[in-house]
């Protein structure tokens, strides 16, 4: 019998995992009330990449004379970034509407869902009307928003998240970053080569990353002109004029600080978006952090389930909720996924960039694992140096009883393409072999991976033996 399954919301898990229902053969409902690619495609993933490369180009035209090239007088237009921007966003959704259209087993509602019940779907349309929906399943794809911290002053006129900053079309004077995460870290490095001036306000750079890359990061920043104030949380906001005065208080000492911008963003991180869905009168049991599931994905409602951003365990991360969202629709029409959800790389956009997958020197020494430990940097690549850009390095650990790769951690131009033939080692349980006795190609950024992992068994040719670490 054909399974009828409800997908509330389009972004990376939902359309993903209608799709993937699809072609399994489910009759698949997919509800969103906003455009279809959800916030990564619209207003996160996607558009900050745009803005990425952007800076990366703004930044070579810096160091033209480096390449024998002058280039003088240029100059950024924010309409034509946010024109480029646009384009590339509904050149993605347009792509991804057709593809679901593709599908006849694929109905797309336009609208608002509210589950009545683990069996009814009822979605508010766009015209007004109320649409009751029958289902077997339901999946609730809902993703995530920007929240606020609880300073002071957060709702004045200027402070803004990270949406509201992809939509300007000024790039501002000085900009005050408050948050070392993902979000805060890429905005800061994109927007410091984009023109601004950046002030970065962390409590802390990048929770849970390898303690080399939160030591070594702010000072790349710095070396690109920001301004940065480590362990430091924001108390309050004051409007001074058309500017804005931030008052912050070190975490570590008594001591605070005031600085002054134009814009201040907040990117103290998002939250799960559960409004409207009725979980409360459905027994769906959820809190601040997503709604509660269990190792297959399914709420305190047996046939109801949570992936993405929305679910609690705290992955905020698109290509998790396409996996989550394959992983879930496969259960449902009965077979037996193979996927390894445990094992997915990390990325960055900062300049330089940031990768990571499987375990950091912390966690393997909080968990209490023998390993050894290789570092090549990227000064000594030749690909890297032609580049312009031999900053940085490709950190590998492996298990000494065994010899698997346990984490790799990148610093460095393309980490975040360079780090997959670490996720890939780790999550099919590769040793160190599997990687040692295959070629790389001369001269890429791949060698140094490859260096990396030959360090290991102290057979790197151009680097001394690394030294080795053990608990």
């Amino acid at each position: 019998m054909t399974k009828n399954i409800a997908v509330i919301g389009a972004g990376p898990g939902g359309y993903v995992a209608a799709i993937r229902g699809a072609q399994l053969g489910g009759n698949i409902y997919l509800i969103e009330d906003r455009e279809v690619g959800g916030t990564c495609l619209n207003r996160g993933c996607i558009p900050t990449k745009t803005y990425f490369r952007n800076a990366e180009i703004m930044r070579t035209l810096r160091k033209t004379e480096e390449f024998g090239i002058e280039v003088d007088n240029f100059s950024l237009d924010g309409k034509a970034l946010q024109e480029r921007k646009t384009k590339v966003v509904e050149q993605l959704v347009k792509g991804i509407e057709q593809l679901i259209s593709s599908y006849k087993n694929i109905e797309f509602i336009p609208g608002r869902a509210k589950i009545k019940d683990d069996k009814t779907i009822l979605v508010n349309l766009k015209d007004g009307e109320t649409r009751e929906i029958a289902v077997d399943n339901i999946i609730i794809a809902t993703g995530s928003e920007p929240t606020m911290t609880e300073t002071k002053g957060v709702d004045l006129e200027g402070v803004i998240t990270s949406d509201d900053l992809l939509e300007m079309e000024e790039i501002p004077e000085t900009l005050i970053v408050v948050g070392g995460g993902v979000i805060g870290l890429e905005f800061a490095s994109i927007y410091q080569e984009l023109g601004s001036q950046v002030i970065l306000l962390p409590s802390r750079i990048l929770k849970d990353i390898d303690k080399e890359i939160s030591r070594r990061l702010p000072m790349f920043f710095k070396k690109q002109g920001m301004k940065v104030y480590a362990d430091i949380r924001a108390k309050e906001i004051i409007k001074e004029g058309d500017k804005l005065r931030v008052i912050a208080k070190y975490k570590k000492k008594d001591k605070e600080i005031e600085v002054v911008g134009d814009k201040v963003l907040i990117a103290s991180g998002r939250g799960p978006v559960t409004k409207g869905l009725n979980l409360d009168n459905i027994g769906v049991e959820y809190d601040r952090k997503g709604i509660k599931v269990d190792k297959d994905f399914e709420t305190t409602v047996e046939g109801i389930y949570a992936i993405g951003d929305v679910n609690d365990l705290g992955i905020q991360l698109a290509h998790v909720a396409s996996a989550q969202g394959v992983y879930v629709m496969e259960k449902i029409m009965g077979l037996t996924p193979d996927i390894n959800l445990d094992i997915y790389p990390n990325c960055v956009f900062t300049l330089p960039e940031v990768a990571f997958v499987g375990l950091t020197e912390g966690e393997l020494k909080e968990k209490g694992i023998d390993y050894k430990v290789s570092k090549f940097l990227f000064a000594a690549n030749g690909k890297a140096l032609s580049l312009g850009e031999g900053e940085g390095f490709i950190k590998v650990f492996a298990s000494e009883d065994d010899n698997k790769v346990l984490g790799v951690t990148i610093l460095g131009p393309h980490a975040n393409d360079l780090i997959h033939e670490g996720a890939l080692a780790i999550a099919n349980d590769m040793d160190v072999s599997s990687i040692t006795r295959t070629i790389h190609a001369h001269p890429t950024l791949s060698e140094a991976f490859m260096e990396a992992v030959h360090g290991l068994e102290d057979k790197a040719i151009h680097i001394a033996p690394p030294r080795k670490r053990r608990r």
